[in-house]
């Protein structure tokens, strides 16, 4: 299902990713923790005795400007949070999920959690009295666990790595959350392998142990072989997957059969897509067409040809309309944004939208995308993302991104890059940037 080098093997179930080696006292080892956990939040010295894989995420967290005294904040509640969940991939699997750690959690008073792919929380269930003592450190749906967030902790840094960690006690960089063990293992899509999220067990110190990882990883690896198995059965449904992010001329993936698409086909598309009860012909010319001299017979004949191309009756007319339903990159950006999932958004943005078109709805829409995004970026200050988006093509002269990006990551290269944009704005009007030679 997986390449080769992300297969699990059972060696990883021992160190690194294990909290306590076998013998170990883990009242020594707690006290070992604390005092390598003040060491480090002193003076930023990592004592021999951490382990790799905590050190390099203690690293990170102060790196993120994350504090030992912090809490989670809740970044999704009520309707929000219920909307977003019931769309997530992971839905399917929560019953599955449920009958396999569920007793596992309840007999043990330790909590079951599912997370996305941002370590934001989405379901947290088990022992009721645990669940109180969690919910004093904000260990509840909604969440943001993030490692950039919270620092080390078992869920979020287990999406982040992409690999099962277990966190004990003091390794967790907030010391609200030392009393505490996790264990956790990325869940993947069967049909990409990109991660969806993270299952997690969480309680005592009884959890410090090889087969609790164990443990939360083969019921991962259960959750990963149940979507498999939903794959075929949502294929066979008939929707219409369209890709125009980042590219002139879109793809239409139609049971399995992929179609380029012509510049004007792909903008049809996208408006169709985006209007499933269908627009009429006078419709599509306003959102076509900025020359008002194009006639409807111009426009019919396209239609006529897309048709053509479609075929099985995809694209009928009064109102024209598509009768499969359509799963586009643009409405998956959207609805991450809409639900605050930037990371997660940005990862799905792979460029404008059909980025030479001059359709003026399309425009619209493209600069709508973007600035959404860009905004949401900037607001979120993370240093990765900001990063990411600044060294794009379309990031790369977007001054008020270097900007952000110079604020939490003031590096001399990200400063002489935002020197370097300010110095061309402050340039006077008819100034030409020299040719490089």
């Amino acid at each position: 299902m997986f390449p080769a080098h992300r297969r699990p093997r059972e060696a990883e179930l021992t160190e690194p990713w294990v909290a306590l080696e076998p013998g170990a006292d883990p009242v020594e080892r707690v006290r070992e923790l604390r005092r390598a956990h003040e060491t480090f939040t002193a003076v930023g010295t990592v004592a021999r005795r951490v382990r790799p894989v905590v050190a390099d995420s203690w690293r990170r967290s102060a790196r993120a400007g994350v504090g030992p005294e912090g809490t989670a904040l809740v970044e999704l509640t009520d309707g929000d949070l219920g909307s977003y969940r019931a769309e997530h991939p992971l839905a399917r699997v929560m019953p599955l999920v449920r009958e396999l750690m569920g007793p596992f959690a309840a007999d043990g008073e330790h909590l079951l959690a599912v997370c996305d792919a941002q370590g934001r929380l989405l379901w947290v269930e088990g022992h009721p009295v645990t669940r109180r003592r969690a919910d004093r450190m904000n260990f509840v749906p909604g969440a943001s666990w993030a490692e950039s967030a919270v620092g080390t902790n078992a869920p979020g840094t287990a999406v982040l790595m992409d690999r099962p960690v277990q966190v004990f006690a003091a390794e967790h960089f907030i010391r609200r959350v030392q009393p505490w063990t996790c264990a956790a293992a990325p869940v993947h899509d069967p049909r990409t392998g990109r991660v969806l999220g993270a299952l997690d067990i969480t309680g005592g110190d009884r959890l410090a142990h090889p087969h609790s990882l164990g443990f939360v990883q083969a019921v991962a690896r259960a959750a990963e072989s149940h979507l498999a198995l939903l794959s075929p059965a949502e294929a066979a449904a008939g929707r219409l997957e369209l890709t125009a992010l980042g590219r002139d001329e879109a793809h239409l993936l139609v049971d399995g059969r992929k179609i380029r698409l012509s510049r004007r086909h792909s903008e049809i598309l996208v408006l169709l897509a985006r209007h499933p009860e269908g627009l009429t012909g006078d419709e599509l010319l306003c959102a076509l067409y900025e020359d008002e001299s194009v006639t409807p017979v111009t426009l019919r004949a396209e239609l006529a040809r897309l048709r053509r191309i479609l075929g099985s009756g995809l694209l009928v007319s009064r109102p024209y309309r598509l009768t499969a339903a359509v799963e586009s990159d643009v409405s998956v950006v959207e609805r991450r944004l809409a639900s605050g999932s930037v990371a997660e958004a940005a990862t799905a943005y792979t460029g404008p939208l059909l980025p030479g078109s001059q359709a003026p709805t399309v425009a619209r829409l493209r600069r709508r995308l973007s600035d959404g995004l860009r905004t949401a970026l900037i607001a979120r200050r993370d240093p990765d993302l900001l990063a990411d988006w600044a060294h794009t093509p379309w990031g790369e002269d977007d001054l008020d991104i270097w900007r952000a990006l110079a604020a939490v990551r003031p590096t001399a290269a990200v400063q002489a890059r935002l020197d370097e944009l300010e110095s061309e704005l402050a340039a006077p009007v008819g100034w030409a940037r020299p040719a490089p030679r």
